[in-house]
């Protein structure tokens, strides 16, 4: 029974595709851990705080840059390989495009929205993370497009090992650093990996076609991705705005590095996401009946990754402080707190790619706006009373509040498909 199980696996792309990605996301995950044990170090608490702080208000924004057109290359050369050449050459255009005027936005108005200290950091940040990660992120949706998802863990994993040897160099030859030294050095290994990535993926699949009519024609749909997307950075992120901007840069070091851990064992689930992805989109043309087991599908793989985390990060919480230094023992509260979000993350990420497979983008930004608003309502009302135990009690009551509310759409979506297909009976006087 057990070579049975095994031969099953090695003839499913998804289980293939999805080892890819995990193997792809595990050294990602060994990267991303050793760099912000590292980071910590070079930094101290308060330094963290307001690179956290100018990191996260670009992360809200930063989607803009490319106004979605990564997920449109994603969704539709997935279905028409051919198409490629000019969804590339949109990628650039709307990365070179949109991407600049994001920069020139937060570097006239950041120090509105987060403290001065953070502001100093985010043109840096903003050209780092808007044009040249967007940049190696689209990249890897290429290969994603095409179900290559070994190259897509490998640029994935591209900018997390450049940052991973920089940190080490600059905590061995400086010992410690301030953020802005740290957020210029950032710049340059993200425009490294972004060049390396832009370059591979050329190479591979051909010179891009620019076509300007193709961003006005998907200017509409691109834009709904790109909110969804900054929606999502908008309740996870814009409470470490808030923590900043309200000055409270040792708490926004100690909730950072707690919400950081949650990320890192988020991995594992992230990973069966985005080798399903690319199948949400086709099986969506059949209609709701076709995602709807392949959503029940993903959520069986996922939620024992998310409970799994759930445990670790609770139990394994005070191994914190003895990696990063003592300055940062309130995280281990922090994230016994947040400990039950990875779990939560399993079911509105999978109910989410099934409403957008069937091209219901519009109904997951829909709850996407919601759980953002309520985050936004919540953190202007704990945050200034309760600092970073009021950010935390938000991001739990927002990410388990949209897994109920994706579900809850999914399921009427399903039962609406139903009702229409059935046969109506037309009634005999």
């Amino acid at each position: 029974m057990i070579s049975n199980q095994i031969k099953r696996v090695r003839q499913s792309t998804l289980a293939r595709n999805a080892a890819w990605m995990f193997a792809g996301q595990g050294f990602s995950f060994a990267i991303q851990a050793l760099y912000f044990v590292f980071l910590a170090r070079l930094l101290n608490t308060n330094q963290y705080g307001v690179l956290a702080g100018a990191v996260a208000l670009v992360a809200v924004v930063s989607q803009y840059s490319t106004m979605g057109s990564g997920l449109l290359l994603l969704r539709y050369v997935s279905q028409d390989q051919e198409r490629f050449p000019e969804y590339w050459g949109n990628v650039l255009m709307s990365t070179g495009l949109y991407g600049s005027l994001i920069v020139l936005a937060l570097h006239f108005s950041g120090h509105w929205l987060v403290g001065a200290e953070s502001a100093s950091l985010l043109t840096l940040i903003a050209f780092s993370d808007c044009i040249c990660g967007q940049l190696t992120t689209c990249a890897a949706q290429v290969f994603q497009s095409f179900e290559r998802m070994r190259p897509t863990a490998a640029i994935n994993m591209l900018t997390s090992l450049f940052r991973l040897m920089l940190v080490c160099s600059m905590l061995l030859i400086m010992h410690h650093a301030a953020a802005k030294q740290w957020a210029v050095a950032m710049l340059v290994i993200s425009l490294c990996a972004a060049v390396a990535a832009v370059v591979l993926v050329t190479r591979r699949f051909g010179h891009p076609s620019f076509k300007p009519g193709l961003l006005w024609r998907r200017g509409t749909e691109g834009l709904i991705f790109a909110i969804s997307g900054s929606t999502t950075s908008a309740y996870n992120d814009f409470d470490k705005v808030m923590l900043g901007h309200y000055g409270m840069t040792v708490a926004n070091g100690i909730y950072s590095m707690a919400y950081r851990v949650i990320n890192i064992a988020t991995i594992p689930i992230q990973s069966i996401q985005a080798a399903a992805f690319p199948r949400f989109f086709r099986e969506g043309v059949s209609g709701v009946a076709a995602v709807q087991p392949l959503a029940f599908k993903i959520l069986k793989r996922t939620v024992i990754f998310g409970l799994v985390a759930a445990v670790g990060n609770f139990l394994f919480a005070p191994v914190i402080p003895m990696l990063i230094g003592k300055g940062f023992t309130p995280s281990v509260s922090a994230l016994r707190w947040l400990c039950l979000i990875p779990l939560f993350r399993c079911f509105h990420l999978c109910a989410g790619d099934a409403i957008a497979g069937v091209g219901k983008q519009k109904l997951r930004l829909a709850c996407q706006l919601i759980a953002a608003g309520l985050n936004f309502a919540m953190n202007l009302f704990l945050i200034p009373r309760y600092s970073w135990l009021g950010a935390a009690i938000a991001s739990l009551i927002t990410d388990g509040g949209l897994a109920v509310l994706t579900w809850t759409v999914l399921l009427w979506l399903r039962h609406r498909e139903s009702t229409a297909a059935l046969p109506k009976v037309t009634q005999v006087a």
